[in-house]
């Protein structure tokens, strides 16, 4: 054979060799532009069927997709910064993942997970992060409310965000405030015509029946995510079954006398001990939020995310993937949760140094998951009533917002067993 064509063949050989095969969507703090819509990409890319890794602890939890021109222009055209790998660039990354030295592991995503977003069918006064994020990172969601919940529609879905929502049936406890204005007024109205017309006396009773619903969801498989006051009132209601712990101004009736003395804690996901608030003019709870008893100066308020065994811990690592393990505080009705009211079979995974306070928490229950994620916006500091919507155009690198991504694709995942 000819020397040339000898040659000619070998170059062929070489340009197959080197053909890439992978994209990597690196999550590290330099080098990706849009770390939010980055997620995006990734379930974009598993609801067409394609399968991806999330490379835990690896540059900030990069994504490993297939190599495929229209995942290359998908990239492109959302701004989403990607490097293109041959076969043997990723057997090199994946090689260096699985050593036994190295705090890392590759999870396959296997599914893309149906979303549902528990929000209210009229216009708020104020925002949702989760479904501001979802929106901006173009991962589609179905927003459901109480008559979705109550037919049992849960069963459709593999995860559900609650939006900012009181389940304890005293709206909010914004009666001290915003008693006189008018969207108090009309959602107040509202929720009472809409537990009438579903079949019950009171927005409490109703609201609760609501709390059922997503119990058992969660309890079924589903996987649950909650922030700001869907996370302590859900697990308020759900202690209070049975029990008048709400005013005259919010039911009609008086509460019961001793009710603190009926909560049975044991119904709770994730809290414990806690002293409800008795006042209906006090914007709070209980004593799980620690909004009024923190003493953070706004530009100290930070939390770190706990670090996990990648290999020996893939939930709670999945769930805090990030480029900084220091996170930007933020304020809600419930900023944050007091430790020591927390359960001992619940996973603390971010905490303040200067209070030790709780923010970010996950446990199990019966065969599915929660987070709950203390604070309203992270890119909004104090976010207020009626304030205008963080635009995440000017944030698409957020830490803050990042955590709920996780917990977004994390159900893609769930047939990775945790390791004991």
């Amino acid at each position: 054979m000819p020397f040339k064509k000898l040659v000619y063949i070998g170059l062929i050989l070489v340009c197959f060799s080197v053909k890439a095969s992978f994209i990597l969507l690196p999550m590290d703090e330099t080098t990706q532009k849009n770390h939010l819509k980055a997620y995006g990409i990734t379930y974009w890319c598993l609801d067409r069927q394609y399968k991806a890794s999330w490379l835990l602890n690896y540059r900030g939890g990069s994504f490993l997709l297939p190599d495929a021109p229209e995942i290359r222009k998908e990239c492109q055209i959302r701004g989403v910064s990607f490097e293109i790998l041959t076969d043997g660039e990723e057997e090199t990354i994946l090689q260096e993942i699985s050593s036994p030295s190295q705090n890392m592991d590759a999870v396959v995503l296997e599914k893309a997970p149906k979303i549902a977003v528990y929000t209210p069918k009229g216009k708020q006064p104020w925002d949702d992060a989760v479904t501001m994020v979802l929106t901006y990172a173009e991962i589609p969601f179905t927003p459901i409310y109480d008559e979705e919940v109550l037919s049992d529609q849960l069963l459709l879905f593999d995860w559900l965000h609650l939006h900012h929502e009181d389940f304890t049936g005293q709206y909010g406890k914004f009666y001290g405030i915003y008693r006189n204005a008018p969207w108090y007024i009309e959602q107040k109205k509202g929720a009472e015509a809409l537990a009438t017309k579903l079949g019950y006396n009171k927005v409490s009773e109703e609201k609760l029946a609501v709390a059922k619903k997503i119990r058992d969801f969660v309890i079924g498989g589903g996987f649950m995510f909650a922030m700001c006051s869907a996370t302590d009132s859900f697990d308020i209601a759900l202690a209070a079954e049975g029990v008048d712990i709400c005013e005259p101004m919010f039911d009609g009736d008086a509460s019961e006398g001793n009710y603190q003395s009926r909560i049975d804690y044991t119904k709770t996901f994730a809290f414990k001990n806690f002293i409800l608030d008795r006042k209906p003019e006090h914007y709070e709870f209980s004593d799980i939020d620690m909004t009024e008893k923190r003493r953070i100066p706004m530009e100290k308020d930070y939390f770190t995310l706990m670090d996990f065994s990648a290999k020996w811990d893939p939930i709670p690592s999945m769930l805090c993937q990030n480029h900084t393990q220091l996170v930007k505080g933020f304020m809600g009705q419930t900023t944050s949760f007091e430790t020591e009211l927390i359960k001992s079979n619940v996973l603390v995974m971010g905490t303040c140094e200067l209070n030790g306070e709780s923010r970010y928490i996950h446990g199990e229950k019966g065969k599915g998951m929660f987070t709950f994620f203390g604070g309203h916006d992270p890119e909004d500091y104090q976010h207020r009533v009626g304030d205008e919507p963080t635009v995440l155009d000017l944030h698409p690198n957020s830490p803050g917002f990042r955590l709920i991504l996780n917990n977004v694709l994390f159900p893609a995942a769930k047939k990775k067993k945790q390791k004991t």
